[in-house]
């Protein structure tokens, strides 16, 4: 059997190029080792510990259920299971729909998405952010601040139900132009037309996604590839003239900055040649508060483009009308070409001066004339038109209010905002809640920590911190000061704790403050195909598979892996829970006589 690596990174080699048609990708799926590759890639997900509607999970996954699956997609008899169907609360009271596939299906659209991200991802747009290696919201979001300087409008685009309205047939032929294999494209329509279950009534899918699929980002990026191309031609179309005119008023200054330099030249006369020299300085100071370039020019156009999975921003250098113009004509698009529906009422034209919305930040461009001296000393508008991405008071009030920690009071016609005791926390340990607030705040300023005004997370923290405090004092019947004096560490809040081991440890409060990060970690673009590297360390979970030994009695037997959802789950009471958390590991390789003793009660 071919190595995954080498056959994905053959499929990657042909990415680039738009014409090259793919065949036998069918066979691709009768390699075990793909199947070894797609498990040790998704089997620490917790989720994989929740039943399908086939009742089974990742655990007992061996050797012989992926021998079964290949042989059931070998002679095409492998169906998909039906995802189940629960609901999990949103944060304005609603609910959202989440599909909970089988684990055997998983395991088979994993090994799909490796293949479509081989196919697919060395020719996807440089300006598409969503479920794509090495990008995320921050990537989108700096590219957009780094490439629509100037911008004069922005249009918020937003795609009416996006993932549920996705049209089969429209995809099956947008990836019939690049494969040419019709079982595999069977295989993919399968999935598609797979539905889900909801009180145990089967619901047929006519158009989206797979519910809670692996493979359902892959496929909504290969759709919308269409319209990031599309984009791109627009662009080419709608760009015009090379640079924009220089604005009268200010080219009116230079003919008098050059007469009196010329003039300067030829003085003598110290006290004269000073004043002479202030009267430059004044005009260029006077000079560098007008715009040098003419904002109404009709000659110069440019557009901007940036998406992250269906939410999209189109910065617009010209008038609103041209605006309404781009707006309509991706209208027309979207509905002709993807059958998708642009929101009309959601779908927003906003002076750039105003603030837009996107991605949960507030993005504008800077209004100023100040300036700053440039690499030869020049003094120019350096912020002027620049993008501002920014963090709301009301992104942090809803953050604040979902958390509980917070209530509002009105003192003089102004918000107050106060710390609030969680009294839901009351009966967590006092690790468990320090924890779960420096995970709070770490993860809000993690998200936020590219915004301009990134220090207003310590607003935040702040509300965090004190609402924690009063948990505490709450708890133990006791007062916010008594807490902090009992439990502070030179000058920061501290909670000692007794590991596994009975070792004493500390955890504290999170102070690490709240500077602007300039870059995310993955923020480049790079649109030429990548290889790609599978690495699986000594003790992988296929070496442990394949070494047919049981880790706990020592039998050479076809092996079973025993799979926990957390190991902080475990009691550590029975020699087999001993030895996963000895290893720090959720999995455990058995015999299936031990596997089956185990979910009986009687292995130890």
């Amino acid at each position: 059997m071919r190595n995954p690596e080498k056959v994905l990174n053959s499929l990657a080699k042909h990415s680039g190029n738009l014409d090259y048609k793919f065949e036998k990708l069918y066979k691709v799926l009768f390699n075990e080792e793909m199947y070894y590759t797609a498990y040790q890639k998704i089997y620490s997900k917790v989720g994989n510990m929740t039943a399908g509607v086939d009742g089974s999970t990742i655990d007992g996954m061996s050797m012989s259920r992926i021998e079964r699956l290949i042989a059931s997609l070998r002679n095409e008899t492998y169906q998909p299971n039906p995802s189940k169907r629960t609901y999990i609360p949103k944060k304005n009271g609603k609910k959202r729909p989440l599909g909970i596939p089988s684990f055997d299906d998983k395991l088979v659209q994993e090994v799909i998405r490796m293949i479509l991200e081989s196919i697919y991802e060395g020719s996807f747009e440089h300006t598409s952010h969503g479920f794509r290696p090495r990008r995320s919201c921050h990537t989108a979001l700096l590219q957009m601040q780094r490439s629509f300087n100037a911008t004069r409008w922005f249009i918020e685009g937003d795609i009416k139900g996006f993932f549920d309205n996705i049209n089969h047939e429209v995809l099956i032929n947008i990836l019939k132009e690049r494969i040419a294999d019709e079982r595999f494209i069977r295989l993919i329509r399968k999935f598609l037309n797979a539905g889900y279950v909801e009180d145990w009534v089967f619901h047929k899918t006519y158009s989206g996604t797979p519910q809670g699929g692996i493979i359902s980002p892959i496929l909504a990026n290969i759709y919308l590839d269409k319209f990031d191309k599309y984009i791109r031609e627009y662009i080419g179309r709608f760009d015009k003239g090379k640079k924009t005119k220089v604005q009268r008023e200010y080219k009116n200054y230079e003919p008098k900055i050059y007469q009196l330099a010329k003039q300067l030249k030829s003085v003598e006369d110290k006290e004269v040649k000073k004043q002479m020299i202030k009267d430059i300085n004044l005009l260029k100071l006077e000079r560098s508060q007008i715009s040098s370039i003419n904002r109404m020019d009709d000659d110069y156009r440019r557009l901007k483009y940036v998406r992250y999975a269906d939410d999209f921003m189109l910065g617009v250098i010209g008038s609103k009308e041209d605006c309404k113009k781009i707006k309509d004509d991706i209208k027309a698009f979207l509905d002709e070409k993807l059958k998708l529906e642009l929101s009309d009422e959601k779908t927003l034209i906003t002076n750039a001066k105003k603030p837009a919305k996107f991605l949960g930040y507030d993005v504008f461009a800077r209004k100023s004339n100040k300036t700053r001296r440039d690499k030869r000393g020049r003094k120019v508008r350096a912020l002027g038109g620049k993008i501002v991405l920014a963090v709301t008071t009301e992104v942090m009030r809803k953050k604040l209010f979902a958390y509980d920690a917070m209530k509002i009071n009105i003192q003089n016609g102004k918000e107050v905002w106060e710390p609030r005791f969680r009294g839901y926390m009351k009966d967590l340990d006092d690790l468990e809640i320090i924890s779960q607030v420096n995970a709070e705040i770490r993860g809000f300023y993690n998200y936020y920590s590219i915004a301009n005004n990134s220090s207003y997370v310590n607003s935040f923290s702040y509300v965090l911190e004190y609402s924690m405090y009063k948990t505490y004092a709450m708890k133990y019947q006791t007062s916010i000061s008594k807490e902090k004096r009992k439990r502070d560490v030179n000058g920061v809040f501290t909670i000692w704790y007794k590991n596994k081991e009975g070792k004493t440890r500390f955890c504290r409060f999170y102070n690490g403050g709240f500077k602007r990060q300039k870059d995310a970690r993955s923020a480049f673009v790079d649109n030429l195909p990548r290889t790609i590297t599978l690495r699986g360390g000594r003790n992988s979970l296929i070496d442990r598979l394949k070494a047919k030994i049981c880790e706990y009695c020592g039998a050479n037997d076809d092996i079973e892996m025993h799979h926990v959802r957390k190991l902080k789950d475990l009691k550590g009471k029975k020699d087999w829970e001993k030895r996963m958390i000895a290893r720090n590991r959720k999995t455990l390789a058995l015999c299936s006589t031990c596997h089956d003793k185990l979910h009986a009660g009687k292995l130890d």
